[in-house]
């Protein structure tokens, strides 16, 4: 490893348990404050840790590696995910950041499930920690697997060595700093983000000689790059916009908006969050578009061996980035991009440890064995719960199975079908029932795994290849909360001014 290289990672690593140290000083002597930060993020901590969180390695090594190969036909997906962002910070944000708070100051989404339906059964709080606590693991040890992956590849170093690098340090700052260490430091990894997306794109698109080669190279390829038409279909662009719908039911997500100090900073929050997002979303496709360019015409310099295959070209689209990060800077500023990879992973890791570990901690340790538990003693559950989910997450990704990895790639369709029309429909309608809640869950999410896993094929395709699965996912779970609360008995007299008490707060709030 160069040792600018080193010297870029030492630093990264140095700053993310430093603002460890601060949140354990500041804000992690009672419950809220360990898994909410008190409820006092600021906008910009919140908008970036959001957008953090939420896009993970996708951003610099999927997305890019996928406009590498197809071009712009790729761009529906973006559009899906900027249109999801922005309507979730419309229509979800305010209200749960009130909700949560009047609805007995639930801290996680199971609380307020039940809070929200006064559920005397707790099951609404089961199902929905279960769902969290399995796909969560799940996706973290996908996050864990990633890191080690980056340190093998990248870095040179051994699999498992990166491994226990990329956990070890993401544990020591979630369990000892909290929500405000994972809040902190994805704004850190944000901003790291932020500067690689742009800087490798432009000094790429410089190199190359401006717009005129560029685009003549472009236009001379067998492949459309630029036509997002290129081999589309009416149901392919559908699946591919519908990966906004996902954004209401992500835990990991949403929490950022229970956290913010004030209803009144998401006007702020929601444009810088979108600022950043359409920005470092443009910079991912064109490191792509740039990358699939320099391959073509730069064939004296296509960078390590390691990543080429033996007709000496790209071997797997998804280094595109790390290799123009090695070819095109020194040292010192490759070492600080390939950090940016590891921020994008780690920041998603820590908040889904947190999620989970706070899932466990109040619905299960405070629901069903210790309800009197001071916040001294929930504080230390969370964190041991932090440790137990990340011993587990690496006991999964020492050896990966391609069965794990595909279930996490579709718990973002499972998180959206089972929670995103529950927590609209619990945001604005006031008739829905309990029942109906529990029913749009488990259909949401049984709805995702039939289209995944039933032995059902059209013309030899599975049903995933057709359509993703989140689109009938929110559809009939949507449909099972409206139907099974029309047909069941009204809300108590006491539910239904609970909702008009957080109807009449939202009003307050917003003056």
């Amino acid at each position: 490893m160069e040792t600018g290289t080193l010297i870029s990672l030492a630093v990264y690593f140095l700053a993310m348990l430093g603002i460890g140290l601060y949140a354990y000083r500041t804000s992690t002597s009672d419950v809220s404050g360990y898994m909410l930060g008190g409820r006092k993020l600021g906008p910009g901590v919140t908008a970036l840790s959001a957008g953090a969180s939420d896009m993970s390695g996708w951003m610099l090594m999927g997305l890019p590696g996928a406009f590498f190969v197809a071009g712009f036909s790729e761009v529906w997906i973006a559009i899906g995910l900027l249109a999801g962002a922005y309507l979730n910070y419309l229509i979800v944000a305010p209200r749960l950041r009130t909700y949560t708070h009047v609805a007995k100051d639930s801290i996680t989404l199971p609380d307020y499930f039940e809070n929200r339906f006064n559920d005397t059964s707790r099951a609404l709080r089961l199902v929905s920690a279960v769902v969290i606590i399995v796909f969560f693991t799940l996706y973290t040890a996908a996050g864990v697997y990633a890191g080690g992956t980056l340190f093998q590849n990248a870095f040179g170093l051994n699999y498992e060595v990166g491994l226990f690098l990329t956990a070890g340090v993401v544990v020591a700052y979630t369990l000892f700093g909290g929500f405000l260490a994972v809040s902190i430091t994805d704004f850190v990894q944000g901003c790291i983000m932020f500067i690689a997306l742009v800087l490798v794109p432009i000094t790429a698109y410089m190199i190359l000689g401006g717009s005129g080669p560029v685009m003549a190279e472009i236009q001379a390829m067998e492949q459309p790059m630029l036509d997002p038409w290129h081999g589309a279909t009416f149901l392919g662009v559908i699946s591919l916009l519908a990966w906004g719908l996902g954004y209401f039911g992500q835990p990991h997500i949403i929490v950022r908006f229970m956290a913010i100090r004030s209803i009144k900073d998401f006007k702020v929050a929601r444009r810088i969050g979108m600022t950043w997002m359409t920005v470092a979303l443009i910079g991912a496709m064109l490191t792509g578009i740039m990358g699939s360019v320099y391959m073509v015409t730069q064939t004296g310099s296509l960078g390590p061996a390691a990543y080429l295959d033996d007709a000496g070209q790209l071997a797997d689209p998804e280094t595109i980035f790390i290799v123009l990060s090695q070819i095109l800077f020194n040292p010192l500023i490759g070492g600080f991009l390939l950090a940016a990879i590891l921020a994008a992973i780690m920041s998603t890791i820590s908040s889904q440890l947190l999620v989970t570990s706070s899932s466990l901690t109040k619905d299960f340790y405070l629901a069903f064995f210790r309800r009197n538990a001071s916040d001294k003693e929930q504080v230390m559950v969370g964190r041991i719960s932090v440790f137990i989910v990340a011993l587990a997450a690496i006991g999964l990704s020492l050896n990966p199975s391609q069965n794990l990895l595909s279930q996490v790639g579709n718990a973002w369709a499972g998180f959206g079908a089972a929670f995103g029309p529950l927590i609209v429909f619990s945001l604005y309608w006031k008739r829905m029932t309990y029942a109906g809640a529990l029913s749009g869950m488990v259909v949401g999410a049984g709805t995702v795994l039939f289209w995944i896993y039933a032995p059902i094929t059209i013309a030899g395709d599975t049903l995933g290849s057709y359509v993703y699965e989140i689109v009938p996912g929110v559809i009939f779970s949507a449909l099972a909360i409206y139907i099974v609360s029309k047909l069941t008995q009204p809300p108590a007299a006491s539910i239904q001014h609970d909702f008009e008490k957080m109807e009449r707060r939202l009003e307050t709030d917003m003056e």
